[in-house]
């Protein structure tokens, strides 16, 4: 079995100005990788060098076998803000539908098949429930769930995930946490920034970032006082 993901020496930035060096990581299929750190840690910055946004600054970094951004139908990125305009009438069953368009273009027609995807990562989550409603008219959770299922929609082989979980109570992030694993059991390899202790529980492997590697392994071992105190300035409640 050949990994979806590995980074060697990989340093990560804007410019010419690295945030993030030293980052070596092998993610087979099925695997989650869990980055937390604050605002400006560098969570963000290594996802979007993974999605192929951004160029690496050093070292070498290969996704599905290739470099980043190469294959857009089989990787889907959730960013941390999601761009849809509000000024368009645009309706949950629209916006989830473009996450068809990776796969049948722009202009193509939408297939029986399209819809029946469409309406199944609606039912998956929850997204159904306001499925007629224009996004701007929606609550924050409600956006994030619209966002979420248009990135499933796209049935990728590599999610990337920057904070799906934010603005969600605990069934929502319970939710995220049950769709993410069912992606994994089908093989889809799946690296998610968050701020939320709680969401690594479930990782393959955790990566403590200060705009430096501080920690990474198990959520035991990368999940340490002395690394948490580190990167927030206080430790894991026991």
């Amino acid at each position: 079995m050949s990994a979806n993901m590995v980074a060697s020496s990989l340093a990560v930035g804007y410019g010419h100005r690295p945030i993030v060096s030293d980052i070596d990581f092998v993610l087979e299929p099925g695997a989650l990788m869990v980055l937390i750190g604050t605002n400006g840690s560098g969570k963000s910055t290594l996802l979007k060098t993974l999605a192929g946004l951004l160029t690496p600054q050093s070292g070498s970094v290969h996704v599905l076998g290739e470099a980043p951004g190469v294959q857009p139908a089989r990787v889907a990125y959730l960013p941390q803000h999601p761009v849809s305009s509000h000024t368009l009438p645009l309706r949950v069953r629209d916006i989830v539908a473009m996450g068809r368009f990776a796969h049948r273009g722009l202009l193509r027609r939408v297939t029986p098949q399209d819809a029946s995807i469409v309406t199944d990562v609606m039912k998956r989550t929850g997204a159904d429930a306001f499925s007629t409603r224009p996004l701007r008219d929606l609550s924050g959770g409600q956006q994030q769930r619209t966002h979420l299922a248009q990135v499933l929609a796209r049935e990728a082989e590599v999610l990337l995930l920057d904070e799906p979980t934010a603005g969600l109570d605990i069934s929502g992030r319970e939710a995220v946490a049950d769709l993410i694993s069912q992606e994994r059991s089908r093989g889809v390899t799946v690296v998610m920034a968050t701020h939320e202790l709680g969401d690594a529980e479930s990782a393959d492997i955790v990566m403590l970032l200060a705009q430096r590697v501080v920690a990474q392994g198990t959520p035991a071992q990368a999940l340490s006082d002395a690394a948490l105190r580190e990167c927030f300035g206080f430790t894991q409640p026991h």
